[in-house]
């Protein structure tokens, strides 16, 4: 056996080549209203930055609005005894296939159960060949022109998560074009594609919504690609409201 082959063999075994699974508590407390685990597990593009300062936000508002903060990037860690123990399920920039055929089951009793889901970003760039979740999620993503800015539209100012915007506000991000939307969802934001170039959906561009779903609650927010969006007081509150009503708060 030649030296190479035995250096390849050493990396493999001592988990050179694969993913590193970490779980991380945060603001663990029984007097804490509600608890979140964050999934961040990716099968196809990463996020990195997003990912990062996502934590970093959700963690930062659990310590400042008492629920529980679990994060996670292995959906290993979505065991039945966790999600008992859990109210809200926040796919935060996954991609790809993420669940194998026990986790999907798992997490369809979740939700069946009452409980609620938030997605972020790629959230709707996952779990393309299961249609239970396309109808929880919202839709998938279909494509995207280059990152530039926008206009959004607040169709919605009733809902918690979107009573400090303005009718007409402007941000930059990367403005997912979408398909297989499920009828039922509320929105929420919409994008308005002449102030931008690359839009498909046309004027019913939904980028952030709501619904329930099989007895629990669903948010979803297309917002998200840029790390720095994650420290814009806009999209805080957006972000906060929607795990809030996800969590029946």
């Amino acid at each position: 056996m030649s030296i190479k082959i035995l250096l390849i063999s050493f990396f493999l075994s001592a988990g050179f080549f694969q993913k590193k699974k970490f779980i991380h508590n945060e603001v663990y407390s029984e007097k804490n209203t509600f608890s979140v685990i964050v999934l961040t597990e990716t099968q196809g593009f990463v996020h990195h930055e997003a990912i990062k300062e996502g934590v970093k936000l959700i963690t930062r508002l659990g310590k400042e609005n008492q629920f529980n903060v679990t994060h996670t990037n292995s959906s290993e860690y979505l065991s039945e005894t966790e999600l008992k123990k859990s109210d809200v399920l926040i796919f935060l920039c996954t991609t790809l296939d993420v669940l194998d055929d026990n986790e999907q089951e798992r997490m369809k009793n979740f939700i069946r159960n009452g409980k609620g889901f938030v997605g972020i970003h790629s959230a709707t760039d996952t779990e393309y060949n299961w249609e239970w979740y396309g109808k929880l999620v919202g839709a998938y993503f279909l494509d995207h022109p280059k990152i530039q800015e926008a206009k959004i539209q607040t169709i919605n100012k009733e809902h918690i998560s979107t009573r400090h915007l303005e009718d007409i506000w402007e941000i930059e991000d990367e403005w997912y074009n979408f398909k297989d939307f499920n009828p039922n969802i509320n929105e929420l934001l919409n994008l308005d594609e002449k102030s931008y170039s690359g839009g498909k959906n046309g004027e019913y561009h939904p980028i952030t919504w709501y619904h329930e779903f099989e007895g629990g609650r669903s948010f979803y927010t297309a917002l998200g690609h840029k790390g720095e969006t994650y420290k814009d007081e806009r999209f805080i509150q957006l972000l906060l409201g929607g795990i809030l009503y996800a969590a029946k708060n």
